[in-house]
């Protein structure tokens, strides 16, 4: 039976056919490009967990949730084009453009260890902070971040104590604004975050704290931020904010969101190492 069903289709299978379905297979896997490493990416998993609940609701003969679920969906595709009105813009320009082909300036090479980058980020927390030179440093997990990395410069480079220190200079081109970094790389600087949306802060928060909330309230990012007014170091993870933290504190909680278990001890081995040589 399945070979007479294979036989069925491949029969009348043209060189048309071919052609369609390649097209259309293009097509999704440049759409997903354009889709991947931003926030949509959590958005789809959400639509693709209720279609199943969809569809076992039905099987089971659940009528009320069957019911509710079909009447979401009827008004699916007005929400879909809501939801993702920056994501298919960027999509329809980058076709006008380049036919969907990833920007090249977000197509990061391999990343150095992720110990070795939580080094360099607390040690040019310490060298700001001393100087009380403002900065605000996002550093990117599971919630893709390149709807954010693409309003700044991009760098792509290894991340170190020393471009990290350079980016913040005042007056320099790149140091208004966030540096975002993927995995162990510095991806982009002068990057534009959204701000919370909390009325209950301190006045003494000031656009880089309030940025660095507003980003960890929208995504699972961590963000290190360095205030000029009191060279303070604090870091925002899920929309809440750490303050007044030692380096040791910031390099220790990186570590504890950022690295597996099974690179602790390598991470301790490298602290201790820096520290040493101080």
């Amino acid at each position: 039976m399945v070979l007479e069903f294979l036989y069925g289709i491949f029969r009348n299978f043209s060189i048309i056919d071919f052609l369609d379905i390649v097209i259309v297979a293009y097509v999704i896997y440049r759409i997903m490009l354009v889709f991947k490493q931003t926030r949509a990416v959590a958005l789809i998993k959400g639509i693709m967990a209720l279609a199943i609940i969809t569809v076992l609701s039905e099987v089971v003969k659940l009528t009320t949730l069957s019911w509710i679920l079909n009447n979401v969906w009827t008004v699916g595709l007005l929400a879909l084009v809501i939801l993702f009105q920056p994501e298919l813009r960027r999509a329809l320009e980058q076709f006008g453009r380049t036919g969907l082909i990833l920007p090249q300036s977000f197509r990061t090479r391999p990343d150095t260890g992720i110990s070795e980058a939580i080094e360099e980020v607390a040690k040019a927390a310490v060298i700001l902070s001393k100087n009380k030179i403002g900065a605000l440093i996002v550093w990117e997990r599971e919630t893709g971040m390149r709807d954010y990395m693409e309003t700044g410069i991009p760098i792509d480079s290894l991340v170190s104590s020393s471009l990290l220190i350079n980016i913040f200079i005042p007056k320099t081109p790149l140091h208004d604004g966030a540096v975002m970094i993927r995995k162990g790389r510095v991806v982009a600087a002068a990057c534009y975050l959204p701000l919370t949306s909390n009325t209950n802060l301190s006045t003494e928060l000031g656009t880089r704290h309030r940025a660095a909330l507003g980003i960890t309230e929208n995504s699972d990012a961590l963000a290190i931020v360095v205030s000029e007014e009191t060279g303070g170091i604090s870091l925002a993870i899920d929309g809440k904010l750490k303050r007044y933290i030692d380096t040791k504190t910031l390099a220790e909680l990186l570590h504890r969101h950022l690295i597996p278990e099974h690179q602790e001890r390598r991470f301790d081995k490298l602290w201790r190492n820096a520290t040493d040589e101080k």
